[in-house]
């Protein structure tokens, strides 16, 4: 019961949601840079929506199952096939023994997830799975894989042959910025990024402050897991102010000392000394992750309470879903 990889990626590793409850012993959350394609991947293979997947980037790793399961890819298209034959994201496949999965060029998006029913069987560390390369603990043996790594399944399915699922999950929902106030998903442009204001934004000159929810900043090439650099007009201060380290987290936009900005990912430090502009908000990072360098990308200021109601809807379709995909399978499994 197990998926080999015969040719390694450039950085892929397993993750979960991540681990909390350790920022201040200096452990990071780590977890999966878009968790909504992680648990969509899940759903639609029946798992809880938590259950470690594999994230991938381009290249990615190339994989022989060495045991029948059922899978599903979610997020970013890197063009997959299986056997030589495209497979559909966002749509659960019933995979044969022997079958070789393969990512051929990038379609769209930054990172795709690869979730199998039952889930991995990966040792926990600090109530995660989550990979910690820092720390080289979690996922598996707290790297990123490479080629002869083998990574069995907590569950056997018998099949001899591949198929496709007829049912496939609408995911348009979680990569638009759907409005609460017009119950529209086209109200905001789709390359803008709704952010809580942070508490160093007034710091900014009037001209910055203006900028930074008028002018589109461009993604920097020199972005990772850790943080998205973001080029454009440089941001002034009315002031330069010593700041004392302080908690940061998953979002945070923080500005740098050339006034550039930077925005926090899923391995961002646990305390961080430069001045918060602002938060983006969970129900937006999903888009915001996936945009690829030099994409252009713009902020704007929603309240707390519209940031929790959006979230709260995206919850409540994740579970839908889930139940849903549950059902299915229910139907055609033996």
């Amino acid at each position: 019961m197990s998926i080999e990889v015969i040719k390694a990626g450039i950085a892929d590793s397993v993750q979960d949601e991540g681990r909390f409850g350790f920022q201040h012993l200096g452990i990071n959350p780590n977890g999966a840079m878009d968790l909504n394609a992680m648990k969509i991947a899940n759903a639609l293979v029946g798992n809880k929506l938590n259950q470690a997947v594999i994230e991938m980037s381009f290249p990615a790793s190339v994989f022989r199952f060495t045991k029948a399961t059922i899978m599903a890819l979610s997020g970013a298209d890197f063009s997959a096939k299986l056997n030589g034959k495209n497979i559909p994201l966002n749509q659960p496949v019933r995979v044969a023994s022997g079958s070789e999965l393969k990512f051929t060029k990038v379609m769209s998006g930054a990172w795709c997830y690869l979730a199998v029913q039952g889930g991995f069987e990966i040792e926990g560390w600090l109530g995660s799975k989550s990979t910690n390369t820092k720390a080289k603990a979690g996922g598996y043996e707290g790297r990123f894989l490479k080629k002869g790594d083998v990574l069995s399944f907590n569950r056997e399915t018998d099949c001899t042959e591949t198929r496709v699922f007829p049912w496939r999950a609408n995911v348009l929902q979680y990569y638009m910025p759907w409005s609460v106030k017009t119950k529209n998903m086209k109200a905001l442009p789709s390359q803008t990024f709704r952010c809580i204001q942070g508490n160093e934004f007034d710091w900014l000159t009037k001209k910055s402050k203006q900028d930074f929810l008028k002018q589109p900043v461009a993604i920097s090439r020199q972005s990772d897991r850790m943080g998205y650099r973001l080029t454009g007009t440089p941001m002034k201060q009315t002031k330069r102010q010593e700041l004392l380290s302080t908690g940061v987290s998953f979002g945070t936009v923080q500005l740098l000392p050339n006034g550039e900005l930077i925005a926090l990912m899923a391995d961002h430090q646990t305390t961080g000394g430069y001045p918060r502009m602002a938060h983006i908000i969970a129900a937006d990072r999903s888009r915001l992750v996936q945009c690829r360098p030099n994409e252009r990308v713009s902020f704007s200021f929603v309240s707390v309470q519209e940031a929790e109601d959006l979230l709260l809807i995206q919850e409540r379709s994740l579970r839908q879903l889930q139940e849903a995909c549950k059902f299915k399978l229910r139907e055609i499994e033996p």
